[in-house]
């Protein structure tokens, strides 16, 4: 049996090595348009920013190592032009020379990937102007900063690569602007969680400008004049355009296979596309999304090695099968985490599906061992079943366990009582006898079972003021006093019961703290003594992340997070 690749890098070189440990006698051929196989894409923001000083380590394999190990002719700077799928051939150039030959195949896997959105437009073509995808890209941009030594630089596009460039261009000395087309950076995340990375990358020195992009690049000599949305300009000495990627899938359609959303290669669960013998994995395929059962795009280093096994597993005669991707994700940006897996607010209204949300704020291990640090936790919850359908963290320390225990919670159809249950590792240095995961699922509990009803910050500016309803603060005096909801009067949660005369019990109660959990104590303090009680979730400072102008202390590791003002 004969399988040639299309591409070598996380589908492609995955399948390659599974089908070697499954067949011994197969004749396996890569061809890769790039120079470099199996390299670390994730790692690419890196090394531009010196965090990663040695070049060799961003590729895992090389033609040499896969085939000393595998027995895999690998072939780099070799583009497939033409699928000729009547033949089983495939039609390759010789990059180096341009000349072009056929390879025959019994089976044919495609793992093209996706490349990076380069407009055209005036100046576009400029030297200075970049984007990040290859091995190539990593290497002409980190020359670029050591020869040149930009004093400026505009990264257009607030995701991924966009982050991690912006982080990195700092990280070499370059001051950089960020331009973000819509009204938060991170799609993964909601608005309201993107408020804090927001203000931790204006500390950070990163000049971040949302609901803005460019409209012309005008080049001189001297520098790139990148004129933007709001009618002004930045003049900067490198542009990245990281502004998202595209199935690239040309071949595919060239060759007759069916193609879906934005011209991905549609394929079954089995990985096989809609021409017999033919395979697709990685970036450029449709696959469903196992939340929403819908199809998507997800273009993630984990669901392409998944896809590569099954495809290799599948052409040896095997029935494995994907179940869809979830789109787990995390990110590092400076020394903040975040992460999400599943689907987010917008997601579960587009697929229009009933759900409610808890937002909490814990610590990542025992406050009294030293070194602890905050996060912002977000979970969807299915409305009747409480499924969990999606979380969202942001934070500095164990954000990444936390968001993985909740992938496998997702995975598993876990509901939010079944996070209360989950029997999770404890110690003071990693975390408390409480865990932050539990601790979202006592909150489902209690809401969904009546025990506390909720409100969100978004609703906080509809309560009418007319004195229909109580607005209560039950933090310290002090800290009522640094900044408060408009309305909102303060009585301490530790004084609350010797002063309910204070207050109506006609009128229902709007509780707030600064967490939300001296608020829902305050919540049972009075229900139990006849009151209709409102927490408000995610606390005061959930709600002024999303309403009031903040900034991070100078210390990231607060134990608050963030402060006000």
């Amino acid at each position: 049996m004969k399988v040639v690749i299309v591409g070598g890098v996380a589908g492609g070189a995955t399948a390659a090595a599974r089908l070697r440990r499954l067949d011994e006698q197969a004749e396996i051929v890569i061809l890769e348009r790039s120079g470099f196989v199996s390299y670390a894409n994730c790692g690419l923001p890196y090394y531009i920013g010196g965090v990663i000083e040695d070049k060799r380590a961003l590729t895992l394999q090389t033609p040499e190592s896969f085939r000393r190990r595998f027995r895999i002719d690998v072939r780099v700077r070799q583009e497939v032009t033409a699928i000729h799928p009547a033949e089983k051939a495939v039609t390759v150039r010789r990059l180096e020379d341009g000349t072009e030959y056929r390879e025959t195949y019994d089976k044919l896997i495609l793992s093209p990937g996706a490349k990076a959105i380069h407009p055209e437009g005036e100046g576009l073509d400029d030297p200075r102007v970049f984007t990040l995808r290859t091995v190539e890209d990593t290497y002409r941009i980190r020359d670029y900063v050591a020869e040149k030594k930009p004093r400026r630089a505009v990264v257009v596009g607030g995701g991924f690569i966009g982050l991690e460039m912006a982080e990195n261009l700092l990280h070499a000395g370059v001051e950089t602007t960020l331009l973000q087309r819509s009204a938060h950076v991170m799609p993964p995340l909601d608005a309201d969680m993107a408020s804090s990375v927001h203000a931790y990358l204006r500390d950070k020195g990163v000049d971040l400008r949302l609901n803005t992009t460019y409209t012309a690049v005008r080049p001189s000599e001297a520098c790139l004049a990148v004129e933007l949305t709001d009618g002004t300009s930045v003049e900067t000495d490198l542009l990245l355009l990281a502004i998202g990627v595209t199935p690239d899938s040309h071949l595919a359609a060239q060759a007759g296979l069916e193609l879906g959303a934005k011209g991905s290669i549609v394929v079954n669960e089995r990985m096989e596309t809609s021409q017999p013998d033919i395979y697709a994995v990685g970036d450029a395929v449709e696959v469903r999304h196992f939340v929403t059962g819908k199809p998507a795009l997800i273009a993630l280093a984990g669901p392409a090695n998944k896809q590569g096994r099954i495809a290799a597993d599948n052409i040896c005669g095997g029935n494995s099968v994907f179940r869809g991707s979830q789109g787990s994700s995390v990110l590092k940006l400076f020394d903040m985490t975040i992460a999400a897996t599943g689907i987010n607010e917008k997601q579960a209204k587009d697929a229009g599906i009933a759900y409610e949300k808890t937002v909490t704020f814990s610590a990542s291990h025992a406050t009294y061992y030293p070194g602890s640090t905050d996060m912002t936790i977000k979970v969807l919850y299915e409305k009747d079943s409480g499924r969990v359908l999606g979380a969202q963290i942001v934070g500095f320390e164990g954000v990444d366990k936390r968001i993985d225990v909740l992938a496998t919670a997702i995975r598993a159809g876990m509901t939010g009582g079944d996070l209360a249950e989950l029997d999770l590792a404890y110690a003071p240095p990693y975390s408390s006898a409480k865990d932050p995961v539990n601790m979202a699922g006592f909150v489902w509990e209690n809401i969904h079972s009546g025990l506390v009803k909720q409100f969100h910050w978004d609703e906080v500016a509809a309560l009418p003021r007319d004195g229909s309803v109580t607005l209560l603060d039950t933090r310290t005096e002090k800290e009522y006093a640094g900044g408060h909801i408009p309305g909102a009067i303060n009585i301490p949660l530790d004084s609350l019961r010797e002063r309910l005369g204070e207050l109506d019990r006609a009128k229902p109660v709007y509780v707030n703290c600064y967490s939300g959990l001296r608020s829902y104590l305050a919540c049972r303090i009075l229900s139990g003594n006849g009151f209709t009680c409102y927490n408000l979730s995610g606390g005061y400072r959930f709600y002024a992340l999303n309403s009031a102008d903040v900034s991070f202390d100078a210390d990231p590791r607060h134990p608050c997070g963030v402060k006000i003002g």
